[in-house]
């Protein structure tokens, strides 16, 4: 910009300025303004045609009171007059006074687009700067209309000076977030994308902003950026701090640049060039290598910018979820940030590792930072830090380390911060329930967690614990006997004494037998607690009594007495008057075998979505940690008993939804036992929902029950279409995983939750328009037989088809999934492998030493044994390696063989037609993932 004269001081205005500054009082200031604004008025009413400086300098001094709080009614057309000078001085003030002043809606519009055409024209780089910024900052819908068209040809010509495409790159943005609409790039796309090959890295940075923002809507117009964007990252993260000098922040390369580049990646799926992918992968490596090496300043700005550009590309890995080594390298960065100095890196380290948590491939690389973690939730002073802390322990809980990290949070529920408490309550109960190893435990655990926060423990929490308790004959006198102690307690909290009334109500005979726990000192424990409670838990507690009544006819005379009080059928409240009332007319008259029938003992009940995970998931507060159906399914098993709302094992082969549960139990792991089957061991609640159905099943094809034979795939109606060039290498992808994302362009997302018991198998598919527009026509064909999905899929929405599996052989080729639809007229085709592998029927085998070479010496025949050596195509990383073997499905066994170097794993393929023959077919499966 021009440098401004001494001459343009405007002497005028620092006085009055002064004059203000120095006003003693409101009264003082409000006059010296009202004096000025009556000379200003008459300099501009006066029959003298005021010069351009004395415009300036009025107009300046009317934006001046502006900005003091005063309404200004006059002085526009001057300031339109000013933008006709040739002064940069007086154009400056002019646009300033209308960015600020003018009204969207004003009759003066069409004279200042005029002059922003003007200046737009005039080739003058000042001035077209000036203008544009105007345009930005009024940012109106008639602004968008004027110049909607004319910027982005400002924008690509080649003979327009760097300051003003940067300029022209922000002001598009500005309008396009304003009026999408009206901001078509059309014939301009490719050259604005190619802008971030342009030398000028001000100009990069300012058409990246611009691009992001696009792609976020257009993904498929601007894909070319990819590739583009690619290239521009390798060149600045490979570049010395001397190569940039004038983009060197502190030591660090462009480091705004290179987080908006970062940025714009993650709008993508991973390159499909292989080039383009393997260079993102060297920029990605390099950058975690560069967090390794030591500061090159000590300033705090250093530091800032590295971290800067290590976040983002933690966050890409995480968006890609495809690169192993980057994922675990990244885990072990972060943890080394949990315990760093700065409280804000400590923060963004919990914080990206949540979402790492989510990934198969750094899960396990997560929790060896448990310990760390679990002293931040202690130690902490920063709250907000202690609540990532537990967002944490929520993320990378499983069934191995559950107990200790319930027991973690409990401990510190006791002294947690009011605000988080509440949240902290629905994960303890939602951890407790999902991993319990035993429905004692999980008693204890509610029960405590009641004792510890009652007040935060919300009516889903303790109507889950019945739900449960009811569900569960087992667990019953555990909990009959467990809650009657709690209740013994001197100060008890409301929520116990509903959780007391209801079990002991229901299953209080179950301890009747013992003299300290007998009828009458239930009765009596509970009729402690009834003049303490509020008027809802007076009736829980009167219903109780009746029930009492029916269970224990010995103490029918002691609660008719309670029931005929004064207190009870007299009472003001009209809810607990007729209860009471209710009951005791109906344990006179009625019958024991009536009685019985009334009062008889609650039914399960219905399988149903656990209201406390979806109560977590509507918790939109500080640190609420989302729950995607694809991040949900990681885990493995969750409870039975009134469970989330799966679909139970009656499920036909598909069945659509277009809001699927997410915490849909795949394989109706929360049905009921069979009769007659087995209880469930301490070691595993799953109860074999298919024991029956699998029986029931033919030896091949699709069966009554609509299970997908993968021996059979002669069922099908026709040859599916070929398969697309990636499919074998998307179907790689999920050999060690079983949820994610199997395809992506575009248009469609497909996502995959399955889970694997024995040789049976659910698999979800969920099919997710990325579009505005809807998909008519849609259809999916696999190669066996299913069931249709809803043709018409909504812009934005997402139909979900479940396929029920059983291995019955062993078998090589997945399974091709054909999918269909129109999209703006034009068909779409797209034809991918399922991911359904035979590693995915592997029963993981743990055992010692001694019985694995028993058991192998067992293996002599030639079928039983299988072997391929090959290359390894990736470095062998010690963590990545074991991720990959438990992926496989295989036990992972200790001290089998005496170098430490070799892993043994066992396991046992699961199918129907059992055989004792090992697969080939694991073999090339293992080959692939190194």
């Amino acid at each position: 910009m021009p440098a401004v004269s001494k001459g343009d001081g405007m002497r005028g205005l620092a006085v009055f300025i002064s004059d203000i500054r120095n006003c003693k009082s409101k009264e003082a200031e409000i006059k010296r303004i009202n004096k000025e604004l009556a000379n200003i008025r008459s300099k501009f009413k006066g029959d003298k045609a005021l010069d351009g400086y004395s415009k300036k300098k009025y107009v300046c001094k009317l934006l001046f009171i502006f900005l003091l709080g005063h309404d200004i009614d006059f002085g526009h057309m001057e300031a339109v007059n000013l933008l006709s000078s040739n002064k940069y001085t007086e154009k400056q003030i002019g646009y300033l006074f209308i960015s600020v002043l003018v009204n969207s809606n004003s009759e003066l519009i069409r004279l200042i687009n005029n002059a922003i055409k003007n200046d737009l024209s005039s080739r003058n780089p000042t001035f077209m700067c000036l203008a544009l910024h105007c345009i930005a900052n009024v940012g109106s819908r008639e602004m968008a209309e004027a110049f909607a068209g004319e910027i982005p040809r400002i924008l690509v010509a080649g003979d327009t000076m760097d300051s003003v495409k940067q300029s022209a790159a922000l002001c598009l943005l500005r309008l396009y977030k304003t009026s999408p609409d009206l901001v078509l790039m059309g014939e301009w796309t490719s050259r604005v994308v190619h802008l971030l090959n342009d030398q000028h890295m001000g100009v990069v940075t300012a058409a990246i902003s611009l691009i992001t923002c696009l792609s976020q809507k257009n993904p498929d117009e601007f894909k070319t950026c990819v590739s583009l964007a690619v290239s521009r990252l390798s060149r600045i993260v490979s570049s010395a701090s001397t190569d940039l000098q004038d983009y060197t922040y502190y030591f660090v390369p462009a480091p705004w640049l290179s987080c908006k580049l970062l940025r714009l990646l993650q709008c993508y799926p991973p390159p499909e060039d292989g080039a383009v992918k393997g260079r993102l992968v060297e920029c990605l490596e390099t950058i975690l290598n560069k967090a390794q090496e030591p500061p090159k300043s000590k300033k705090v700005q250093h530091s800032n910018a590295k971290n800067a550009i290590l976040f983002e590309a933690i966050s890409l890995i995480i968006h890609y979820d495809s690169e192993p080594n980057l994922l675990v390298r990244a885990c072990n960065q972060l943890g080394q940030f949990l315990q760093h100095r700065e409280t804000n890196l400590r923060y963004l380290a919990l914080e990206s590792m949540c979402t790492l948590a989510s990934s198969e491939f750094s899960h396990e690389a997560v929790k060896t930072h448990i310990e760390t973690v679990i002293n931040a939730l202690k130690t902490e002073r920063d709250v907000s830090v202690r609540q990532r802390a537990a967002d944490l322990l929520y993320a990378m809980c499983d069934r191995s380390n559950a107990k200790q990290i319930v027991s973690e949070m409990l401990s510190y529920l006791e002294n947690a911060d009011y605000s988080i408490r509440e949240e902290m309550v629905l994960k303890v109960a939602i951890l407790a329930e999902k991993y319990a190893v035993d429905y004692s435990w999980y008693v204890d655990t509610i029960l405590n967690l009641i004792r510890i926060a009652g007040d935060y423990v919300s009516e889903e929490v303790w109507y889950r614990v019945i739900q449960i308790v009811i569900n569960r004959d087992d667990v019953q006198g555990y909990a009959a006997k467990t809650v009657f102690e709690a209740l013994q307690a001197p100060a008890c909290h409301e929520n116990m004494v509903k959780v007391g009334g209801y079990i002991l109500g229901e299953f209080g005979n179950l301890i009747a037998g013992d003299p300290r726990s007998s009828p009458l000192v239930q009765f009596n424990l509970l009729h402690s607690k009834f003049h303490l409670c509020s008027v809802p838990t007076r009736a829980l507690l009167l219903s109780a009594y009746i029930k009492f009544i029916n269970l224990f006819p010995e103490t029918k005379a002691t609660i008719q007495e309670v029931l005929r009080s004064d207190s009870q059928i007299r009472n003001s409240d009209v809810e607990l008057q007729q209860r009471a009332v209710e009951y005791l007319k109906l344990s006179s008259i009625a019958s024991t075998d009536v009685l019985a029938t009334v009062l008889e003992e609650m039914p399960p009940f219905p399988e149903r979505e656990s209201s406390i995970l979806a109560k977590l998931k509507k918790k939109k507060g500080p640190g609420a940690v989302p729950v995607t159906e694809l991040e949900d399914g990681k885990r493995e098993g969750e409870l039975n008993g009134g469970g989330d709302g799966g679909p139970d094992s009656s499920t036909l082969a598909s069945s659509n939804a277009s809001t699927p549960s997410p915490s849909a139990d795949l394989l109706g792991l929360r049905s009921s036992a069979p009769i007659g089957s087995a209880p469930p061991s301490a070691a595993s609640l799953l109860v074999d929902v298919f024991s029956e159905s699998g029986s029931a099943a033919p030896s091949a094809g699709v069966n009554d029950d609509g299970f997908l034979s993968s021996a059979s795939p002669s069922t099908a109606s026709e040859d599916p279409a070929p398969p697309l060039p990636e499919a074998d290498e998307l179907l790689n992808k999920f050999v060690c995983k079983n949820n994610g994302v199997l395809f992506e362009n575009q248009l469609l997302q497909i996502g995959i939750k399955s889970e694997y018991r024995q040789n049976l198998g659910r698999m979800y598919l969920f099919y997710g328009n990325k579009t505005s527009v809807q998909f008519a026509s849609f259809s999916t064909t696999l190669n066996v037989q299913t069931k249709p999905v809803e043709p018409l899929v909504e812009g934005g929405a997402q139909v979900q088809q479940v396929l029920n599996i059983e291995c019955i052989t062993d078998f090589s080729e997945a399974p091709l999934l054909n999918i269909q639809f129109r999209y703006g007229g034009a068909l779409q085709s797209i034809t991918l492998k399922l991911p359904v592998t035979i590693n995915k029927f592997f029963q993981p085998t743990e055992m010692a030493s001694h019985d694995f070479f028993q058991r192998w010496k067992q293996l002599s025949q030639p079928q039983q044994e299988a072997q391929k050596i090959f290359k390894a195509n990736h470095g062998m990383d010690t963590e990545v390696l074991k991720a990959k073997l438990l992926g496989l499905g295989t036990a992972l066994l200790e001290n089998v063989d005496p170098n430490p170097e070799n892993y043994v794993c066992a396991g046992v393929i699961q199918t129907k037609s059992q055989q004792d023959t090992v697969s080939k077919r694991l073999c090339d499966l293992l080959a692939e993932q190194f």
